[in-house]
């Protein structure tokens, strides 16, 4: 009888051990299929993210090529508006007003055309025929010659 429950202690030691392989084998499984499924997840989170990044670093570079053209323009436009003051210096029109009323009023009339003019070229306004045979800046506009399309320097 010994022999019996000796049996039957081992049968059930060794179908224990059985059912806990199983079992672990079986919770293994599940544990590498979940594992699997959040590595993919992970993976196209991942290459969601480079491509983000590929974007916003081709985006910063369109932004600091536009932030250095506008910087360079903004530096043209200071010496121009440098020149205009050096060339009101040198004017006195209160004293030509009194001498020369007519002239300096023909003058200024004159520029507020052609500055009139220079910001409907800066609009898009097309170029006159007088505007495209001009020669260099000053026959195109005295108020902004810097517009003339030949020019390669601030005039």
């Amino acid at each position: 009888m010994i022999k019996i429950y000796a049996m039957l202690i081992i049968i059930a030691i060794l179908g224990g051990v059985g059912y806990g392989g199983y079992a672990y084998y079986k919770d293994s499984q599940q544990r590498i299929a979940t594992l699997t499924s959040n590595n993919a997840k992970l993976d196209g989170a991942v290459k969601l993210s480079e491509q983000a990044i590929a974007s916003i670093q081709e985006d910063m570079k369109k932004v600091n090529t536009q932030l250095k053209k506008v910087n360079s323009d903004f530096a043209d436009i200071r010496a121009q508006n440098n020149q205009l003051a050096e060339k009101l210096e040198t004017i006195d029109l209160g004293i030509l007003a009194i001498n020369k009323p007519d002239s300096i009023e023909r003058a200024i009339n004159r520029g507020t055309v052609n500055a009139g003019r220079c910001f409907e070229i800066l609009s898009g306004s097309p170029l006159t025929v007088k505007e495209k045979e001009a020669k260099d800046g000053k026959t195109f506009n005295k108020e902004c010659p810097w517009l003339w399309p030949g020019n390669t320097t601030t005039d």
